[in-house]
């Protein structure tokens, strides 16, 4: 049976470890707090692969970022990488086969692999953390448009300004549907600026109404963004993963897209191909290469 050493290179951590092709871990996972310089995150990756690189077939690498279409370099980074990060040439680091992917697109895949969107050949993902991320399949295959970009969750939600994005531009779905974007709603709606995440969740289960309706409004715009993606996408099914999508009652927005969306119906559902997601589906597209 086939392996990969497969990496998940984070603005804030690195993990590594060793998957099989059926998409299990049968490595131990390391874990760093991701350097502060382009050298020291290359003497990460290339340390485990000296220790590690006879013992698999092919390596992995899910990364922040925007990837090319050849799948071998980022070609836009993030703002908590570090800003040469473009420069890291993933092909030198090992003899063997290096296949490269966007983050997002790699838990996609894994989710189509052996999560919650498996056996669709038509779905979208959207993580839903401090940002939000996304992954398009289509006809069984990842989309990544014309130069390995696609998938960015920042279309606008709205025109005037309400309020300014990672990205620079204002309004985006991230700027909303995001943890970022829960606590911007919190704000608004409870006057005090210094609430957070935790205290609406945390409200909310014990009953607070403001709290339950501050969880609402997020959940609206959410929904209001998953109606343009089934509408544009025509999906088997939308799944939402990350730190956040645990608080999204998927039962109420699926039935709140369906009402609304031009195209047939599709299906809401939580991810489940778990927290390593991003390594596994990177592994499993590294293996999947060498089918040529």
């Amino acid at each position: 049976m086939r392996r990969a050493l497969t990496f998940d290179i984070g603005g804030t951590k690195i993990y590594h470890t060793i998957i099989d092709e059926n998409g299990s871990i049968i490595g131990d996972i390391e874990k760093y707090h991701t350097p502060k310089s382009l050298e020291e995150i290359k003497t990460i990756i290339l340390n485990a692969v000296k220790k590690y690189e006879n013992e698999v077939d092919t390596i992995g690498i899910s990364t922040a970022g925007a990837v090319n279409n050849e799948n071998t370099r980022v070609i836009s980074s993030t703002g908590n990488l570090v800003s040469n990060y473009r420069e890291f040439d993933f092909q030198s680091i090992s003899k063997l086969p290096v296949y490269v992917e966007n983050d997002a697109n790699c838990a996609a895949w894994a989710e189509y692999e052996i999560g919650a969107s498996k056996n669709c050949p038509y779905s979208v993902m959207i993580t839903l953390g401090t940002g939000v991320g996304g992954g398009i399949i289509i006809n069984n295959k990842i989309y990544k448009g014309k130069s390995g970009a696609a998938g960015e969750m920042h279309f606008k939600m709205y025109s005037d300004k309400r309020r300014k994005c990672t990205c620079g531009a204002y309004d985006c779905f991230e700027a909303y549907a995001s943890g970022t974007g829960l606590k911007k709603t919190a704000e608004e709606m409870s006057g005090n600026p210094d609430i957070t995440t935790y205290d609406v969740v945390e409200g909310a289960d014990k009953g607070n109404q403001l709290m339950k309706d501050i969880l609402a409004k997020w959940q609206k715009h959410i929904t209001l963004g998953i109606i343009g993606l089934a509408n544009i996408f025509d999906p088997d099914c939308i799944v939402l993963s990350g730190s956040m999508a645990q608080f999204v009652d998927t039962k109420e927005v699926e039935k709140e897209v369906n009402n609304e969306i031009v195209t047939t119906k599709t299906s809401i559902r939580l991810a489940t191909a778990g927290n390593y997601s991003g390594m596994i589906g990177a592994g499993l597209l590294a293996i999947k290469s060498l089918e040529g």
